[in-house]
């Protein structure tokens, strides 16, 4: 078995594994346009094949950021129909993996890249999907990725429209980093966004603000006027709201609300900022956000503010 990642030379020979599957939304045309954008690279993308020249049999395909050295995130594995065996479609796959993995750490990479599994949100519910997903989390795990986490997949769009300030916050632009690095720190204290508790608890909660304020301010495409502080009228810091964007969408960045006023349904006027600014400043087609399955306040905020979810997100990472 040859493992390797691909060259612009194996486009045409490597394409045809790319089929349609419950466990991915990745096409064909979507890889091509994603190529071309520089998000998909040949050397982000590793084939395994029978013989050196030989039949393609199993394909991975990571993303990035165009202007990146390695890549972000494992958008989708595929092992050809003849590999008909679940345990050797796990074998194959987990084989691709690691030697991608390993690549990527001699490369640089710190951690192995999470993978990301976009689901229907009753994908449990559905024989064919839940099947797809457990080979390949198996051959995650034995990869490196053990641990999983479960988010809801929001979208706002226009008809939803858009409630008007209530009145019970003031909501202001706020050009210091340190005052976000201040109530990021703050909103950590009893978080239940599983990513943000378990960075806290391994770097440090005032390292890991100042790591959430790098990343939106510095990685994120949203720009940085649009940060939001929420206030009471008298001045009390009640939270902040991140608008902002990634490559393909307007998202929800962030929210948070300090544990001193949490349980008045703030979030609901953050989230609303949120939803305005992107309104006014993306004209989107729709808003994406992403909570945690277990973040239930969170998911009835955006509920409320009429985001519907209809998508799950599997994220399978190394811790």
């Amino acid at each position: 078995m040859i493992i390797r990642p691909t060259t612009p030379s194996d486009l045409d020979r490597v394409l045809p594994l790319i089929v349609p599957d419950p466990a991915t939304g990745l096409t064909a045309d979507t890889y091509r346009t994603r190529l071309a954008e520089g998000e998909y690279r040949p050397g982000w993308t590793w084939v395994a094949e029978d013989a050196p020249g030989g039949s393609p049999l199993a394909l991975a395909v990571w993303w990035g950021d165009p202007d990146g050295d390695l890549p972000d995130a494992l958008d989708a594995v595929f092992v050809h129909d003849s590999v008909q065996s679940g345990t050797d479609r796990t074998d194959l796959a987990a084989q691709l993996l690691t030697a991608a993995h390993a690549a990527y750490a001699g490369a640089g990479a710190s951690a192995a890249p999470d993978y990301h599994l976009v689901l229907p949100g009753d994908w449990h519910d559905r024989p064919g999907t839940a099947a797809a997903v457990a080979w390949r989390r198996e051959a995650a795990r034995r990869a490196g990725l053990p641990a999983g986490l479960e988010r809801l997949r929001y979208e706002w769009t226009p008809p939803a429209g858009l409630p008007a300030p209530s009145g019970r916050l003031v909501l202001r632009p706020e050009p210091d980093d340190e005052v976000f690095v201040d109530l990021f720190r703050r909103v950590l204290v009893g978080t239940l966004d599983t990513d943000s508790r378990r960075e806290a608890e391994r770097l440090g909660a005032e390292a890991q603000a100042r790591a959430d304020v790098a990343f939106y301010r510095d990685t994120m495409l949203g720009d940085r006027s649009w940060w939001r502080t929420a206030r009471t009228p008298d001045g009390e810091p009640v939270g902040f709201g991140i608008p902002s964007r990634n490559h393909a969408f307007p998202v929800v960045g962030y929210l948070g609300v300090v544990p001193e006023h949490r349980g008045r349904r703030y979030g609901d006027d953050i989230l609303a900022e949120i939803t305005r600014i992107l309104a006014a400043e993306t004209a989107p087609e729709r808003v994406r956000a992403d909570t945690d399955l277990v973040n239930t306040p969170m998911a009835a905020a955006f509920d409320r503010l009429g985001y519907r979810n209809d998508t799950r997100r599997l994220v399978l990472s190394p811790r």
